[in-house]
């Protein structure tokens, strides 16, 4: 029986499939379609299957107290940065249109009721929540009533207050994704805590759990897959000599190449159980060693540490396994010096 598993855009993803890498665009575009249009072409290019963006209707998402709010890893208010970095509804739909010409999966990030009813209007296949609004119930329930997949990133959050969040989407039965996340830019690797994704897992074991991390470089979403993790989320920029907030803390295409290769690879090598392959019988053909001859052995003669030992290649009767029950046998036969023994030469 399969795991829990989520379907975006016919992509299913969960345990039993590739890890899902998302191109987290964001808003490294700062607001310029032509770096955001180049970001998605080197995105493909590379192998994305997934780009994501976010929405900011900024009148709807803050109030003007916002412009005195400073981003601890920003030098301008929370305000002016969504201002400067959001784009307008047929912008957004231009990009959709535009990710998917490329045969990607196009994601966005609703911070606002608005910003929710826009992406709902232009079509999205799914939701991607953020940390900020993980404990954001009200809009969490206007999103769910659209019955999409959602995918939730948790940071910010502990384990009761994303309990909440999660009632809410089970009540609407939409299927999910929890999405480990520490909202420190960058996350230092001390502090990033993998052991968070057992939790989510033993807490919601009807979640598909992912990783969205800040850290830098992709060391952690590496682990974060040897550890079960189907989802993989990372900023990502075209140039880091790009300004943004969010560039110190993206990767550039050749970074999310060997994210997308590595996490593939990390995935196909995991789980199984420790037995011996029928595959690697050409390597234990020369590999293992048997129990053979070292002198001259006479008829009758017992077998001894002295006319006796074990060397490659492996393809004898007798293994080197075997070795000690062979001590003190006898010949039933005359054996050469350097021959495998073989069943017929002990007597019983």
């Amino acid at each position: 029986m399969e795991k829990s598993f989520i379907e975006i855009a016919g992509r299913k993803i969960g345990p039993d499939h590739p890890p899902f890498v998302i191109a987290d665009i964001g808003i490294n575009h700062e607001g310029d379609m032509a770096k955001a249009k180049q970001m998605i072409v080197d995105a493909h290019r590379v192998g994305a299957e997934c780009i994501k963006f976010q929405c900011h209707v900024v009148e709807d998402e803050m109030v003007p107290v916002a412009k005195n709010i400073i981003p601890g890893h920003a030098k301008e208010s929370i305000w002016d940065i969504m201002e400067k970095c959001s784009f307008s509804e047929e912008q957004d739909r231009e990009l959709k249109d535009y990710v998917e010409s490329f045969g990607m999966i196009y994601l966005n990030t609703p911070f606002s009721r608005a910003a929710a009813d826009r992406l709902e209007r232009i079509g999205v296949v799914a939701y991607k929540i953020g940390s900020g609004e993980c404990n954001n119930y009200p809009l969490i329930k206007h999103i769910v009533s659209f019955h999409k997949p959602i995918i939730l990133s948790t940071g910010m959050n502990d384990i009761p207050s994303i309990k909440k969040s999660v009632e809410i989407i089970r009540s609407a039965q939409a299927p999910y994704a929890l999405m480990h996340c520490v909202s420190m830019y960058p996350t230092p690797y001390n502090k990033v805590r993998l052991g968070a994704l057992s939790d989510l897992h033993k807490n919601f074991p009807d979640a598909v759990i992912g990783i969205s991390d800040h850290s830098v470089g992709n060391y952690t979403c590496f682990a974060a897959v040897a550890l079960g993790a189907s989802l993989v989320e990372k900023h990502f920029v075209s140039d880091k000599n790009w300004p943004g907030p969010d560039v110190p803390v993206s990767i550039d295409p050749a970074e999310f190449k060997q994210l997308i290769t590595g996490t593939e690879a990390i995935y196909q090598a995991s789980g199984g159980s420790k037995e011996i392959l029928a595959e690697e019988q050409p390597i234990i053909d020369f590999a293992y060693a048997c129990v053979v001859t070292i002198k001259d052995v006479k008829s009758g003669e017992e077998f001894t540490r002295e006319n006796i030992w074990v060397k490659r290649p492996g393809t004898g009767e007798i293994k080197a396994v075997e070795y000690e029950n062979i001590l003190g046998r006898c010949a039933t036969q005359d054996i050469p010096k350097d021959i495998q023994l073989k069943n017929q030469h002990l007597c019983d």
